[in-house]
């Protein structure tokens, strides 16, 4: 009885790879194939509007005479949370995914790998530079590098 259910399970393993569909049609890790650039921009987005509201106020406590340090110090913990938040998107998601490697030959190919490297680098270095500072000069040059980012990535696209 034993080698007859061995038998009918390597059979029921043998159809089910002949029906199942081994072609992968992206490049993600698993691969799940389920991406959406778009989604992925307008959270890095949004994690940049929360950093900047967390440095606002700890800005806002911190010129108070008696701040509340409680306050103070989720205000700072959540600016660390989001901004690495972003970092992750940016390089688990793009770097690690989207951004497909390009051979130096095709030049035209290669110019655009390096602009995507070096944008998706400098929002990583302004990400870090958020949690360290409160200096919202930094959220103004990450929301301009996401920009860049976006019209370089989709061009001319709806997205």
């Amino acid at each position: 009885m034993k080698s007859n259910n061995k038998i009918f399970a390597l059979l029921l393993l043998l159809i089910g790879m002949v029906f199942i569909n081994t072609r992968s049609y992206s490049h993600c890790e698993i691969p799940c194939g389920i991406y959406d650039d778009s989604i992925r921009v307008a959270m890095i987005y949004e994690h940049i509007t929360t950093i900047e509201k967390s440095i606002n106020n700890i800005n806002k406590l911190s010129s108070e005479s008696d701040p509340d340090y409680n306050q103070l110090i989720r205000w700072v913990m959540n600016k660390e949370s989001h901004a690495e938040k972003l970092q992750e998107i940016v390089s688990q998601y793009f770097l690690h995914q989207r951004i497909k490697v390009a051979d130096p030959a095709d030049q035209d190919a290669y110019n655009s790998y390096v602009k995507s490297l070096t944008l998706l680098h400098e929002m990583l270095v302004y990400a870090m530079k958020t949690k360290q500072t409160t200096d919202l000069a930094f959220i103004e040059k990450l929301r301009e590098t996401v920009h860049d980012f976006e019209l370089h990535y989709f061009g001319n696209h709806s997205h």
